[in-house]
């Protein structure tokens, strides 16, 4: 624990990295201003991007909160999946001058987020707020109980699944790689999908289905269970884009299928972590699935666990809107690391 300083914030993916500083002591600790994208692929290393960073935009910071999309080993190393970057917090430390470098993985992050976020702000010109409800439950208010237990999971590179417990004025986040845990099949249409992508992969975790390279598994899969010919070039937006144009009837059915796998992932995590309290759904693709998730079969397949259903039907679930959920989060990590509580804001 330290007193406030400006932190630098890393949101890293397998994709992009996003920066942006914290101020812990000011009312909004996420300076908008300050963030910026970039691709990893143009990069040899987050040194080099971080340099970059500071180069373009003028700003400065003591300290940096990295929120990366792989296993933290103790604290001080992680090996990003789906990026060729490996992190030292140290060595990070002393390259950017900075007094310490804490690595967390991104859906820790995530999960921290969520208390810095409300239902009431708008963060788009559709009016999409930072949280929207999914299903009848309403949105939780978080601290309003002595102890609450949180899923936060999302698609995006990959599929993230974070923890968030509140005891009291104590905040931890749980840090997994619950992504990889094994699919479970719980339709006949599954059952194929599952033969499908066996052959093709072997073991067939719940990422291989519930991400954007996920989406394209199952629209190929749901082609050659139909008997058509898929287009070998499509990419994760053009499904999503045939589908919402009504363009294409495989690519509405591997949308739709995906909207009620990841209602049924999200609900046995649920179960798994005993998160009663609610599930926050996130990643790059929430704001693009958004309307299958709240129309199609996510809340009906996420409810459908069997003498379980009665509990299910009470759990609140909700889309996280904000485009930065990765940096909001880093920032709620830095006024821990202050001696403050997001709680408390």
């Amino acid at each position: 624990m330290s007193a406030p300083a400006p932190t630098l914030l890393a949101d890293l993916g397998g994709t992009n990295v996003r920066f942006g500083i914290a101020h812990p002591d000011e009312d909004q600790p996420l300076i908008s201003e300050s963030i910026r994208r970039y691709h990893v692929k143009d990069y040899a290393s987050l040194g080099d991007a971080a340099r970059q960073y500071f180069k373009e935009t003028g700003h400065e910071a003591q300290r940096a909160i990295i929120a990366a999309a792989g296993r933290i080993d103790n604290g001080e190393t992680v090996k990003v999946t789906n990026n060729p970057w490996a992190i030292s917090a140290k060595s990070l430390a002393k390259e950017l001058n900075l007094e310490w470098v804490h690595l967390v993985n991104d859906f820790a992050a995530q999960s921290m987020a969520v208390m810095l976020m409300s239902p009431e702000k708008t963060v788009d010109d559709q009016g999409h707020t930072e949280l929207v409800q999914v299903g009848k439950p309403a949105i939780p208010v978080i601290g309003a109980k002595e102890e609450q237990t949180f899923v936060v999971v999302g698609p995006g590179t990959g599929l993230g699944v974070g923890g968030l417990l509140i005891r009291g004025d104590k905040v931890s986040v749980l840090q997994t790689e619950g992504g990889h845990a094994g699919f479970a099949a719980h339709t006949a249409e599954d059952i194929e999908i599952l033969k499908v992508l066996n052959l093709r992969y072997g073991r067939v975790s719940n990422e291989r289905l519930i991400c954007g390279a996920g989406l394209v598994n199952l629209y190929t899969a749901i082609c050659e269970i139909s008997g058509q010919k898929p287009d070998e070039a499509i990419t994760p937006e053009d499904i999503t884009k045939r589908a919402k144009d009504g363009t294409c009837a495989m690519c509405s059915r591997a949308v739709e299928t995906f909207a009620g796998i990841f209602g049924s992932v999200a609900g046995d995590l649920v179960l798994t972590l005993g998160a009663w309290d609610g599930v926050y759904l996130t990643g790059g693709m929430i704001p693009v699935l958004l309307p299958w998730i709240q129309q199609g079969n996510f809340r009906e397949r996420f409810e459908a666990k069997g003498r379980f259903r009665d509990t299910m039907e009470n759990v609140p679930t909700q889309a996280i809107m904000n485009p930065e959920p990765g940096l909001v989060g880093g920032a709620a990590l830095a006024i821990v690391e202050a001696g403050g509580s997001p709680l408390r804001r």
